[in-house]
């Protein structure tokens, strides 16, 4: 497997890019550490948050215990479920995460159900832990997201455009690859080569921008729980827009619609509505005082 990227619009060529480090022979995945990496600087966001807002920061650390897990198994099994034919004939790959296979809607849906829980044994307000948590998320995704740079997986349609990534066609899944791209598939020193938009660079931008967003925002909201609908709809919006660039779709069974951008398109409406009905209650509670 050839193992260079390029961004030759921008002039960018890497020369060996690797998916993984060897320690005492045993072979440990970035996808793995960035990971880690997003999940460690999540919680140092979502700590500060707390000890700002005058909570206990070993909630947060009781919490991401429970979160890291129950989220793992969320992204897992969304993914699996919607890619069931890659995994029905070999049922111990489910269990393989080294090499890419979560999907961020399922950790987050399963993220959401633990603070409920949590904050229920704790009797503690989940969704102010929602408002808290949900900036140590949004940056665990941001960097996140760069594991898939280093497994050449989560990229869009063929692009020419000014940050269009180039990758050889036997580094990356055959089934990722479109006619679009054959079209414009390059052929150097017997290599060929695919150009393709990084979504997952994208998408960590995007969230970038929420972030900054949320950190701006979360002294002037009037509701608990606003921050994080905020987060649902700022990076809902996003997803709409990238998922619908990527040729890894997890697709509706029968109906074939891709199965996250339909969510992230119903969380932006459904937030949207449910801080404006929020919004317009604390104004009526405000008047009445």
């Amino acid at each position: 497997m050839h193992k260079t990227i390029d961004f030759p619009n921008i002039g960018i060529h890497l020369q060996s890019v690797g998916d993984h480090i060897s320690v005492f022979g045993f072979d440990i995945a970035y996808y793995g550490i960035i990971i880690g990496i997003g999940i460690l600087v999540g919680l140092f966001i979502a700590v500060a948050e707390a000890k700002r807002t005058g909570q206990k920061a070993d909630d947060y650390y009781d919490l991401v215990i429970y979160a890291v897990i129950f989220s793992i198994i969320g992204a897992r099994a969304y993914y699996v479920i919607f890619s069931w034919d890659m995994y029905k004939d070999d049922l111990k790959s489910i269990l393989n995460i080294r090499q890419g296979g979560l999907a961020i809607y399922g950790g987050v849906i399963a993220a959401v159900i633990t603070v409920f829980v949590f904050a229920r044994i704790k009797k503690l307000s989940p969704y102010l832990i929602l408002d808290t948590a949900g900036l140590g998320l949004v940056s665990g995704q941001m960097i996140g997201r760069w594991g898939n740079f280093f497994n050449r997986e989560a990229f869009g349609e063929y692009t020419d455009s000014l940050f269009a990534m180039r990758l050889p066609e036997d580094a990356v899944r055959q089934s990722d690859i479109t006619d679009l791209m054959r079209q414009h598939m390059e052929t150097v020193n017997g290599v060929n080569y695919i150009q393709v938009h990084p979504t997952y660079l994208y998408e960590s931008l995007w969230c970038l921008m929420v972030l900054v967003i949320l950190l701006l925002y979360r002294k002037h909201k009037k509701f608990d729980g606003e921050v994080f609908l905020i987060y649902l709809m700022g990076y809902g919006l996003g997803r709409v827009w990238i998922e619908g660039l990527r040729t890894d779709q997890l697709l509706l069974p029968k109906v074939g619609l891709p199965v996250s951008q339909l969510l992230a398109g119903t969380l932006v409406v459904v937030s949207l509505i449910l801080i404006l009905f929020n919004r317009k209650r604390c104004k009526k509670q405000t008047e009445i005082k």
